[in-house]
C-alpha cells in the first residue's frame, strides 16, 4: 500500500510540475526590449520555465565556422548558404576556405538588374533572394575566398548596403519609367554603383602560392558542384512529390526547381541529413514570439498552437493566411536530443543572434522547425530515399 501511495505521490507531483511548467509558459505579454540599437514593445512570452539545451549539448555537429554578422544588408539568403557551402567543402574534402558572401551577392544584383530590363520591369528587385541563386552564380561566376574580396572598402568595417539599395532601385525605377531598356548600358551603370559602396570583384587573385580565376578556385580548389543540391518545400498548394515553383518575391526568377514533400518527409530528410553529417541551408518564418534571441531560442509557443496539433494543415493554413511567410535564411549545423524534444543549433547571421549567452547561435525546437520553416537545401546524398519519389513519377 505505501509502495502504491509513493508511486502515485510522485506521479501527481511530476504531473503537477509539468501541468505548472506548461502554465508557466503559456503567458502572452508586451515588453520592452532594444532591437536593432532602439527600444521597442515586443509581444512576448514566458521562458523562465522553458527547458533548453547548452551549446555544448549539441554532441552531433558539423564543421563551420563562426558567425558572420549581415548587418544592415537584406543578405540572409547569401550568408546562411554560403556557410552552407564552406561546411560541405570540409564535409567532401577535409579543407577549411572561407568564402566570401558579398562576391555572390555582387553578381546576384547584377543577374537581378538584367532579368528587371528583360521583363521591362515586371520583375522583383530586392536585397532577398533564395538558396539556389547562389548555386546559380557560383556555377555561371565561380566564387573567391573572402581574404581577396570582402565587399568592404578600405577603413570600412561593418556592411551596409542601405544607400547602395536605393541608389540601384531608384535607377532601376528611373528606366523603366523612361523606357530606356538598353541591357549594356543598364548593367554598367549597375556595377558602376556595385563598386562604388563594394569595391570590384577581382577576376584573377593569388591564394597559395597560385593564380587563379573564380571559376577555377570553385573547380580546382573547392571542388564544388552546383549541381548536387537540392531544394525542398512543403505545402499543399503543390502536389506532392513534384517539383514546381516557390512562389515568393525573393524567389524573383521563378525557379521551378523546389521538390515539394509531405511535413513528415520534410521533416524526416532535415532530421537524418544533420544526424549523418550533412548541414542544412534552411528558411522560413522568424517573426514569431517564440523565436526570442535573448533565450537563444525559437519554439512554438503554446498558446499559439499546441504541438500535437501541428501538422500538414495547421502548417498550411499559415502559410495560406501569411503569418507564415519567407522572412530569414540560415544554416543548421547541429542536433540533439534533450527533454523529450528535437533541437538544432542554427548558425544564424541576424542581429537577434546576438542578444543572447551564444552570439550568432539560435537552437530551434522541432516544433517551430515543422510549423514554421518553408524550405531547405541539401546536398543530394542526404535525400536519396526521398528523390526516388520523383524518379517513380516520370
Amino acid at each position: 500500500m505505501e509502495v502504491k501511495f509513493r508511486i502515485f505521490l510522485g506521479v501527481l507531483l511530476a504531473t503537477v510540475f509539468l501541468s505548472a511548467s506548461l502554465l508557466a509558459q503559456d503567458k502572452a505579454f508586451y515588453e520592452k526590449k532594444f532591437v536593432w540599437d532602439k527600444e521597442r514593445t515586443i509581444f512576448s512570452a514566458d521562458f523562465d520555465k522553458v527547458k533548453k539545451p547548452k551549446l555544448e549539448d549539441f554532441k552531433t555537429q558539423v564543421f563551420h565556422f563562426a558567425p558572420v554578422h549581415q548587418d544592415t544588408t537584406g543578405t540572409c539568403w547569401a550568408f546562411s548558404t554560403v556557410s552552407f557551402l564552406e561546411s560541405e567543402i570540409y564535409r567532401m574534402h577535409h579543407k577549411k576556405i572561407k568564402l566570401s558572401e558579398m562576391y555572390v551577392v555582387y553578381w546576384e544584383y547584377v543577374e537581378k538588374a538584367k532579368y528587371f530590363v528583360k521583363k521591362k520591369g515586371d520583375a522583383n528587385f530586392g536585397e532577398g533572394s533564395e538558396s539556389n541563386a547562389v548555386t546559380a552564380r557560383i556555377k555561371q561566376y565561380g566564387i573567391v575566398p573572402e581574404s581577396v574580396y570582402n565587399g568592404l572598402l578600405p577603413g570600412q568595417k561593418r556592411y551596409t548596403h542601405r544607400e547602395m539599395f536605393k541608389e540601384m532601385n531608384d535607377y532601376l525605377h528611373f528606366i523603366k519609367q523612361k523606357g530606356y531598356w538598353d541591357e549594356k548600358i543598364v548593367l554598367t551603370t549597375i556595377k558602376q554603383i556595385l563598386n562604388k559602396y563594394m569595391g570590384q570583384p577581382p577576376s584573377k587573385f593569388e591564394y597559395q602560392g597560385k593564380t587563379y580565376t573564380p571559376l577555377t578556385f570553385l573547380n580546382k580548389v573547392c571542388q564544388l558542384n552546383p549541381d548536387d543540391y537540392v531544394d525542398f518545400m512543403s505545402t499543399m498548394r503543390d502536389t506532392f512529390y513534384t517539383t514546381d515553383e516557390y512562389k515568393v518575391p525573393d524567389n524573383w526568377w521563378h525557379s521551378k526547381a523546389y521538390h515539394n514533400i509531405p511535413l513528415k518527409d520534410f521533416y524526416r530528410t532535415i532530421k537524418n541529413a544533420i544526424k549523418h553529417g550533412y548541414s542544412v541551408a534552411i528558411g522560413g518564418d522568424v517573426s514569431e514570439p517564440g523565436r526570442y534571441g535573448w533565450e537563444d531560442i525559437a519554439i512554438v509557443v503554446p498558446w499559439d498552437i499546441p504541438d500535437k496539433y501541428i501538422n500538414q494543415y495547421s502548417r498550411e493554413f499559415r502559410i495560406y493566411n501569411h503569418t507564415t511567410t519567407d522572412d530569414h535564411g540560415i544554416h543548421l549545423v547541429g542536433y540533439t536530443h534533450k527533454y523529450g524534444h528535437d533541437w538544432f543549433l542554427i548558425k544564424d547571421s541576424a542581429s537577434s543572434a546576438r542578444y543572447g549567452k551564444y552570439k550568432g547561435y539560435y537552437f530551434f525546437r522541432d516544433d517551430f522547425i515543422k510549423l514554421k520553416m518553408l524550405t531547405f537545401m541539401v546536398h543530394k546524398d542526404a535525400a536519396k530515399d526521398i528523390l526516388k519519389h520523383f524518379k517513380e513519377k516520370k
